[in-house]
């Protein structure tokens, strides 16, 4: 199965507490970290719920 790279381009700051915990459970904590996930629809769910803090590449 593909896997996907996500990276934290932008601050959690000003997020919501639901997007906030979302890009927490991702595995994100800093601008800049970046973790591999498999490529299944509930991450690409949760990705799709905080695209715009997020930059993300197919593996």
């Amino acid at each position: 199965m593909a896997k996907l790279k996500i990276t934290l381009v932008k601050s959690t700051n000003k997020l919501k507490e639901a997007q906030a915990a979302t890009v927490k459970a991702l595995g994100l904590k800093k601008i800049g970290s970046c973790v591999e996930q498999q490529d299944n629809p509930q991450i690409r769910g949760m990705i799709k719920k905080v695209e715009h803090v997020l930059s993300v590449e197919e593996i």
